[in-house]
């Protein structure tokens, strides 16, 4: 669950006018946080950005999910089932169990991975995609 400052902060984006990734953001933000603090940990800073995608989707977010053939067709159902809860707007209570296994499961992950150096690392291998898909099509 979110806290309720960083929905706060991602409706007031959404009432200024801002993008839904950047809406996101929010969220993506509060999840890398939650690893810097020890909360938990990931296998890898796209991890804490998809676990923040997947919290802002449920929060409302109209987030589109990603295109056929960027990621597994799991993780696009995944993430447009995780839109249409979101778009819902029904809170249903997650089962308590899966909960804390999936918190062990993460805690068990290291925390370095949020690290401000891995995150640089990591939007600069994004920045460089968008550069080469770009290249593609001015030719």
């Amino acid at each position: 669950m979110p806290e309720k400052k960083t929905i706060v902060r991602a409706k007031k984006d959404k009432a200024e006018g801002k993008a839904p990734s950047t809406q996101a953001g929010e969220f993506v933000r509060e999840e890398i946080e939650h690893v810097r603090e020890g909360k938990h940990g990931v296998r890898s800073p796209k991890q804490a950005i998809a676990i923040g995608l997947s919290k802002a989707r449920r929060a409302g977010v109209k987030l589109p999910p990603p295109k056929k053939g960027a990621t597994s067709e799991a993780t696009r159902l995944r993430a447009e089932r995780d839109l249409e809860k979101g778009q819902r707007g029904e809170q249903t209570k997650p089962s308590a169990k899966r909960s804390k296994a999936r918190l062990d499961v993460l805690k068990r992950e290291p925390k370095a991975t949020a690290s401000k150096s891995a995150l640089s690392k990591q939007a600069k291998q994004a920045a460089a995609r968008r550069k080469a898909r770009g290249k593609a099509t001015k030719g």
